[in-house]
């Protein structure tokens, strides 16, 4: 009989590609797969709760697996962390219901955007940020920030090429934290789904509100016109942290 393992995992997606397992290149889901395939001899999908990008992080991504295998979880867990790459690691693993699945159950989702506003950014940082030395107007960022709270068609902060049913995702939580002593800032949203690269068209159009280069009331137009060559540009992945997932 199957179990339905949950896991919840780490990572540094610095050196992946992404999340979803790709021919010949480093993914998240591609490592995953092949440490279990070494411990189970299975060849299993693995669920993610969501495709993060090329480069972005996850504090926990939650992702599950039916398999045959009877090997207890610790032992699982230990496994899994000796055989993938110190840059992914398991937190936890449990036995989940059967009709368990990370992605189609997952309620709310937490991104977090990390940006750098300072003259220089240091060494052991510029993996996990987005350097951004210009001056900003925090007052102004964190007004087009509150914009996008609620339910919208969010056509215009996503991929042009983006193939969904529907783009219409509810936000439930937008806003920025300024910590001016270590000249960060971080974007915090929640929502019931994402679209690709949403969060960081977000965070590129939040920060030419920040120079001035739109204005707040712009959010709003940029919003209803559903089209993404209206908003700004994309933030870069380093910046972009998973941070936990709601079901």
């Amino acid at each position: 009989m199957n179990r339905n393992l949950r896991l919840e995992l780490q990572y540094d997606g610095t050196d992946f590609h992404g999340w979803q397992i790709q021919p010949n290149l480093p993914t998240i889901q591609g490592s995953l797969t092949q440490a279990i395939h070494r411990i189970t001899t299975e060849k299993l999908h693995v669920n993610g709760s969501g495709r993060t990008d090329a480069g972005a992080h996850a504090l926990e991504q939650v992702c599950n697996l039916l398999t045959l295998s009877k090997i207890p979880l610790a032992n699982f867990q230990k496994a899994m962390n000796s055989l993938l790459p110190p840059s992914i690691r398991v937190l936890r693993i449990e036995e989940a219901p059967e009709n368990f699945h990370s992605r189609f159950d997952a309620k709310i989702k937490h991104y977090r955007y990390r940006i750098l506003n300072a003259r220089w950014c240091p060494p052991f940082e510029f993996r996990y940020l987005h350097h951004y030395p210009r001056p900003l107007n925090f007052a102004t960022m964190s007004q087009a920030a509150e914009f996008v709270l609620g339910e919208h068609d969010f056509s215009s902060f996503c991929d042009s090429d983006t193939e969904v049913e529907s783009k219409i995702r509810r936000v439930v939580s937008s806003s920025f934290v300024f910590d001016t002593r270590r000249n960060l800032i971080e974007y915090n949203v929640c929502a019931n789904g994402f679209l690709h690269h949403m969060v960081r068209n977000l965070v590129g159009t939040f920060l030419e509100v920040g120079r001035g280069r739109l204005s707040v009331e712009d959010v709003k137009t940029i919003l209803k016109s559903k089209t993404r060559s209206n908003a700004g540009p994309t933030a870069p992945a380093k910046g972009l942290f998973l941070v936990s997932v709601i079901y």
